[in-house]
């Protein structure tokens, strides 16, 4: 699992912990565990319990210490906020008092229905299914486009699409007979869909981004503390004591009090929230759920036999030594990264891969270095080609960071010649917002600029990403480590267009603002403003260059346009993502007015 291994910013491997979790889970569930970690619990229905978190993609499971069930506790679709608190707990003494982190995750609960459901029910409570970002405008390069069809990697790996993963187990270990503690949640469905089998690698029913149709195509871990631990019977009778109880919608708290200095739970459990309300945010888009649940070879409750971790590898072996191979056209390239991008959107065991396999990374980076500023800096201008092909390189990029931060191979790379690699690919998606053209005022320039708008787009997307895995190396070792913000911003400040590249970011969000047209965001929109906001806050807080930059440019402009009420009538409370922008446009007025 990518929860094993060592590493300053990973979770140590619990043999018997890991053993429990793949007997008595399906192997849909058990892939999207990313990290497991024991503290001290406290909620409405557990009292000072030591006990083991267990992180998902989508939910924070409990089990006991040693882990007999495993109990659903709170769905990241239900989660508003997870702060760090500065306290000392009472009921710990000594080191384990000095050194304790507690984290309190403050979350929605549900309303009883009028014959009382139980919260720990098997329905499919959870959020929605991974989702990524999809191309929103159609390619401007036709000597691109006219070569997608009937392209020879695309039917080589057909059963990507075809193939889908079977959840129901069916027999349990006898460690967990009450199949009702289990948290065995089915793959959860787009509101008002049937449910569906967990996503494959190449399946248009569960894509987030089905590869559009030829007319369509583009370039485009813990020291144990002296705490009381409560069995597994008694945890299972609480958690269902507390469903019983009927009552309005209102907000509840769990507590988890991690007591080891190298915790690194709070750290997992914001990456993984993040990571939740962009995907859940981006489901609601219509055009986005009709895309995702577009399927033209499979039949309403048919099931296929899940793909294995041994196929996933040929299949991505395959399609690595054929973007690997000499003389490949820009044709072929352009296909074969969009094959990647929309497998890596339904599988996480690819994205993993993709890490363990350093080439192929390496060679994305220097493909987007020649793309992008090669020949560029020959010529003076950027060609649709150009922008197309970038903008698919750093959308693939951004994908392979999602949920793969416990993986050792990716800290592992990106660490590796003192962040050589991490430099190169942040040096190199950077680039001029301003578009240069010979033809000023032609269809063909407004066609580049809507290209460039695409991937300045998609580059913010990236860059948030990286700077995510910023955040948790700056918590876990300094603020000038490698990787860290600072050192990912001190890496960005020379580049001749960091300044201009930052200041586009800033414009964009003063304009989202403060257009009156715009009433309500769109999803794709919330979520671009969720990542341009996480990085210009990065800039105010861990570099004083860029900061100063900043106030001087903008602070005018994010005074008197920049409003916290007009942020929140153009993002929706529908969206899983507001909330958390909305905290970061007011800290962003905070840091602007006040620095």
């Amino acid at each position: 699992m990518a929860r094993t291994g060592s590493g300053t910013l990973l979770s140590r491997r619990n043999i018997k912990l890991d053993s429990f979790l793949k007997r008595n889970t399906e192997r849909a569930v058990y892939e999207r565990i990313r990290a497991y970690e024991p503290c001290v619990v406290i909620s409405e229905t557990v009292n000072k319990a030591y006990m083991h978190v267990v992180l998902s993609d989508e939910r924070v499971y409990l089990t006991e210490y040693p882990p007999r069930t495993l109990t659903a506790a709170v769905d990241f679709r239900r989660v508003r906020d997870i702060e760090l608190v500065n306290d000392l707990p009472d009921f710990l003494s000594g080191k384990d008092r000095e050194r304790c982190q507690h984290i309190r995750v403050v979350y929605v609960t549900h309303k009883p229905a009028a014959k009382g459901r139980d919260w720990l029910r098997r329905d499919g409570a959870g959020g929605p299914p991974p989702a990524a970002p999809s191309s929103r405008r159609t390619s401007h390069c036709p000597s691109i486009a006219r070569t997608l069809e009937g392209h020879p990697a695309e039917r080589n790996r057909t059963e990507w699409r075809k193939e889908e993963v079977h959840i129901s187990k069916p027999a349990r270990s006898a460690s967990c007979p009450n199949p009702e503690t289990l948290g065995l949640l089915r793959v959860p469905h787009p509101p008002g869909q049937p449910p569906s089998t967990a996503p494959s690698l190449y399946d248009p029913a569960s894509s987030p981004s089905s590869p559009p149709s030829p007319s369509e195509q583009s370039l485009k871990t813990l020291e144990r503390g002296q705490v009381p631990r409560r069995i597994g019977s008694v945890l299972s009778r609480l958690l269902r004591r507390d469903c019983a109880t009927s009552g309005e919608e209102r907000e509840a708290e769990l507590h988890l009090y991690a007591v080891s200095q190298t915790s690194r739970l709070y750290l997992h459990l914001q990456s993984s929230w993040n990571s939740f309300i962009i995907r859940s945010t981006l489901l609601l888009d219509p055009l986005y759920r009709r895309k995702c649940s577009a399927s033209s070879d499979s039949s309403p409750g048919k099931r296929r036999p899940a793909i294995s971790w041994e196929r996933t590898a040929h299949l991505f072996a395959q399609l690595s030594s054929e973007l690997l191979q000499d003389g490949i056209g820009v044709e072929s390239l352009y296909l074969l990264l969009q094959e990647l991008r929309t497998g890596a959107h339904r599988s996480v065991p690819l994205r993993r891969l993709f890490w363990r396999s350093s080439e192929v990374c390496v060679f994305l980076v220097r493909t987007l270095e020649e793309s992008l500023h090669g020949c560029q800096s020959l010529s003076g201008v950027y060609t649709a080609d150009q922008l197309l092909l970038s903008t698919l390189i750093v959308q693939t990029l951004a994908v392979m960071f999602r949920e793969t931060e416990v993986e050792v191979a990716r800290l592992s790379l990106l660490s590796a010649k003192k962040g050589a690699l991490a430099s190169r690919m942040l040096l190199a998606l950077t680039c001029d917002p301003r578009l240069q053209t010979q033809n000023r005022g032609s269809q063909t320039d407004s066609e580049l600029q809507a290209l460039l708008s695409d991937y300045l787009d998609a580059a913010c997307s990236l860059l948030s990403e990286l700077l995510l895995l910023g955040h948790e190396t700056s918590r876990c070792l300094s603020a000038d480590s490698l990787l860290s913000v600072g050192w990912i911003l001190r890496v960005l400040q020379p580049h001749p267009d960091t300044l201009p590249f930052v200041g586009h970011q800033a414009q964009q969000v003063v304009l989202v603002l403060s257009d009156p047209r715009e009433s309500v965001l769109s999803p794709a929109q919330s979520v671009l403003l969720f990542q341009r906001c996480r990085l210009l806050l990065a800039c105010l807080q861990y570099n004083s260059q860029l900061a100063q930059h900043l106030r001087s440019r903008f602070r005018e402009e994010f005074r008197y346009f920049v409003k916290p009420s007009c942020a929140e009538e153009k993002l929706t409370s529908r969206y899983p993502i507001s909330s958390a922008t909305l905290r970061l446009v007011e800290h962003i007025l905070t840091l602007m007015l006040h620095g």
